[in-house]
């Protein structure tokens, strides 16, 4: 059952609530601009060849270490959520209420912003957006990130979320990189493997290219929102209390 809460705008507005805003969009901005830094670097080295299976392998690297890093440093301020599909699948579930969520995302959003317009200050080069491969339809994009970003936002259910992860929440950074990584090597080539609305709103916003920019915001949050309903509903609203005899080795 979706668990959705509103909160209150009081409590958006508390000073833990400013700071985990400031932290997700610290946060994504280091993110962004490693990841999309990346690709900037890539696309100099290469003088703007086409992306090669070695560019692709880098790109995906940089983006899991990134993110591994984003999360971490945010994790114990804002929970490092760094995408509005997470959020959005994290608010689905009910551990964060609607009205935080919707600054969560614009934190995120805007740190994007942020980190693509100094990417083009910096480098000078054009910034590289999400944009479908060559003979790649719409749904077979759209269907693309649904499943890769299902599979990002249930990694973090499972090691961050779940009541019951236990130790797997001191690793739960590097499984979150690690699955963005794997992900992004499967999908890159077919439909840019973003999972993320803020990391393709950035670039879509600094080069003016908002053709396809829809796709990386609704294939990401079907994802995202179908994970929260499945982990949170199937494994975690099926969790019993652990009867205070019970012990456990």
């Amino acid at each position: 059952m979706v668990k959705l809460t509103l909160g209150s705008f009081g409590d958006c507005f508390s000073s833990t609530s400013l700071k985990a805003y400031l932290a997700e969009f610290n946060a994504t901005f280091i993110f962004v601009f490693a990841g999309v830094g990346s690709a900037i670097a890539f696309g100099k080295l290469t003088s703007g060849g086409a992306l090669d299976p070695a560019g692709l392998v880098a790109i995906a690297i940089a983006h899991a270490f990134a993110l591994f890093v984003g999360v971490s440093i945010a994790a114990n301020i804002s929970g490092g959520h760094l995408n509005p599909a997470v959020t959005f699948g994290l608010t689905i579930g009910g551990h964060i209420t609607i009205l935080n969520g919707l600054h969560y995302i614009l934190a995120q959003v805007w740190g994007s912003i942020l980190a693509c317009f100094v990417l083009r200050f910096v480098t000078g080069e054009s910034i590289p957006t999400h944009g479908l491969g060559a003979g790649v339809g719409i749904g077979q994009g759209l269907v693309f990130e649904i499943i890769a970003t299902f599979a990002l936002v249930y990694t973090v259910y499972a090691t961050a979320a779940d009541p019951k992860k236990g130790s797997l929440g001191t690793i739960a950074p590097i499984a979150i990189g690690f699955i963005v990584g794997a992900n992004i090597l499967a999908a890159g080539p077919f439909s840019g493997g973003s999972m993320n609305p803020a990391r393709s709103f950035g670039p879509a916003a600094a080069s003016g290219d908002f053709s396809q920019i829809w796709i990386y915001w609704v294939g990401p949050l079907i994802g995202g929102g179908l994970a929260g309903l499945v982990y949170g509903d199937i494994f975690i609203g099926s969790y019993a209390p652990v009867a205070s005899s019970e012990d456990y080795a």
